[in-house]
């Protein structure tokens, strides 16, 4: 197979505000982790800690809504535009019920708060934290809902344009709500989440204005009728969504384990960890977005029944996002102190999280290679190996062998090797989803391709 320009430009032309949409997002959380570690040492653990609880939750469960993505995108294929607008009725009514059931969980984070020993003050400041992020749950999956259904029909611009502006908002109304002013109370690291969820709401409203408004949108008809919810459709999400979900869980709480569990050594190592696991989320961005594009132009070309051109698609933003990745992985590597230095002036914390982030530069390189596969494996609507791929290489390997490394001691005599650890047990785990996805993808686009290729 050879490159073409062609589509490499048509998978870098929406790849691009997507990667700048979710630039902005996480970049909501470069802003919390900056600023709280500028507040204090404890309100940097507490946002850590509590933005990984709330990641967790919140990303797994988003995870079913991802289903949307692949579903509109085949319809979008096929020329089947008002059907479109039925899917996404039908996954707000699903918002809807994911809203019910987070709201529920954060409120009764115990059992996380225990696993991870937190006692005192970070206690305290990580269930504020919890409160204030939980105003912003329905938008936020309001939102979920028109970024997959923008996204599939290749709108991506709206997206981008809203998250920018709500990224302009973060900084002053982190600084309002964290320190206090204009008779508010001073919040410290749950302003972080309050500013957030208004920000949420601020989009959200503005997304589905302007979905009924403007003529991009008009032609799938998402308000012109009113629809219940339809058990066939909603099973039709769990169904595909469902392991996507859990892939999410996976790759989430391998993340939040690390977290908790790198808590007990202390909050120096909490606040090292978090720095490191920050750069790794803000730096996925890039193969998520190519992940993303890519899947989108395949979910089109297979419900306009063109599976050779899927297939290529696919490899081609597999390349992409090696050669991404790879790029990144070497910026990182060479500027670990700097990257460092930018987000805490606790010697100490600099120093661990320096050496943390040589493991996140190898990492990162399959991270944006299983980013594409996985991806484009949804657009094949293949989402149960995946799932399982996922939970053997990250939980595993990944987690379950940095649990030997970093609190056991295993292959260094005994002596636990704390967050470097945990680290080492990700790389593995994060090097076998590489490879599993791109094997996997290999093996279901030829036998698509072959059963599309008509016979002689």
């Amino acid at each position: 197979m050879f490159m073409t320009r062609s589509m490499l430009r048509d998978i870098f032309r929406l790849a691009a505000p997507v990667f700048i949409a979710q630039i902005a997002i996480m970049a909501n959380g470069l802003v919390d982790t900056l600023m709280a570690g500028r507040y204090g040492t404890v309100d940097l653990a507490a946002v850590g800690i509590g933005a990984s609880i709330y990641v967790t939750l919140f990303v797994t469960l988003n995870g079913i809504l991802i289903a949307l993505t692949p579903i509109c995108g085949q319809l979008f294929g096929a020329g089947r535009y008002t059907e479109i607008g039925e899917e996404v009725r039908q996954s707000l009514w699903f918002a809807l019920g994911l809203t019910a059931l987070s709201l529920f969980m954060l409120a009764h984070p115990e059992p996380l708060f225990r696993l991870a020993g937190l006692t005192g003050e970070v206690e305290s400041k990580t269930r504020a934290y919890l409160e204030a992020i939980a105003w912003g749950v329905p938008a936020a999956y309001a939102l979920r809902v028109f970024q997959g259904f923008s996204t599939a029909i290749s709108e991506p611009r709206l997206v981008m344009l809203l998250n920018l502006c709500g990224l302009a908002l973060k900084v002053p109304l982190n600084g309002l709500l964290m320190y206090g002013g204009f008779g508010l109370p001073a919040m410290g690291g749950a302003g972080c989440a309050l500013a957030t969820s208004l920000i949420a709401w601020l989009i959200c409203v503005v997304a589905w204005i302007a979905c009924a408004t403007q003529s991009e949108y008009t032609a799938f008809e998402v308000f012109k009728r009113w629809s219940w919810p339809r058990a066939k459709a909603q099973w039709q999400l769990i169904a595909l969504g469902g392991p996507i979900g859990f892939t999410f869980l996976v790759d989430v709480t391998a993340f939040t384990f690390m977290a908790l569990f790198i808590a007990r050594f202390g909050v120096l190592f909490a606040g090292a960890h978090q720095i490191a696991a920050n750069v790794t989320a803000l730096c996925f961005m890039l193969p998520l977005a190519l992940g993303n594009a890519t899947a989108v132009l395949c979910a089109q070309a297979i419900g306009a029944g063109e599976y050779g051109r899927a297939k290529q698609i696919g490899w081609h933003g597999i390349l992409m996002g090696f050669g991404a990745g790879l790029a990144v992985g070497l910026l990182i590597y060479v500027g670990a102190g700097p990257i460092a230095r930018l987000y805490t002036n606790d010697p100490a914390v600099r120093d661990v999280a320096t050496t943390l982030l040589l493991f996140v530069s190898a990492y990162h390189l399959y991270d944006a290679i299983q980013a594409v596969a996985v991806n484009v494996l949804r657009a094949y609507r293949r989402t149960f190996l995946p799932m399982l791929f996922y939970g053997i290489a990250l939980w595993g390997l990944g987690l379950g062998g940095g649990y030997l490394l970093g609190i056991e001691g295993w292959l260094n005599e005994g002596v636990p090797m704390r967050a470097a650890g945990f680290w080492t047990g990700g790389l593995v785990g994060m090097g076998l989803t590489a490879l599993l996805g791109c094997a996997y993808f290999l093996v279901v686009s030829r036998a698509s391709a072959r059963r599309a290729t008509p016979t002689a």
